[in-house]
């Protein structure tokens, strides 16, 4: 069975601090995303202002139930997202068919 991908795609908010939004990724990260299952790294790619979320999972299960979990961040989640534009982001998931590592 193919690893999964949750990628999601937004831009910063105008004036957004870079460290402090990093800060709260990696506090988002250790103690909530990390922590679901199937989890099994969270690479965060930029362009200029648009910022993208590549999280690999272990089934495409996982990345889902990752989705529908993602509720219960609460305070952390709001925190990452502060950051972001939200009508700007759009998400898709992807399955690994071939890893060229």
């Amino acid at each position: 069975m193919s690893n999964a991908v949750f990628f999601c795609s937004c831009k910063m908010k105008k004036g957004a601090s870079i460290p402090d939004f990093l800060l709260a990724a990696e506090k988002l990260n250790n103690e909530f995303i990390s922590k679901q299952k199937g989890y099994i790294s969270w690479k965060q790619l930029a362009d200029g202002d648009t910022w993208a979320d590549f999280i690999i999972f272990e089934t495409m299960a996982d990345a889902k139930k990752f989705e529908e979990n993602s509720v219960n961040a609460g305070e952390l989640a709001q925190n990452f997202y502060s950051f972001i534009d939200l009508d700007s982001c759009q998400m898709n998931y992807f399955t690994i068919e071939k890893n060229y590592e």
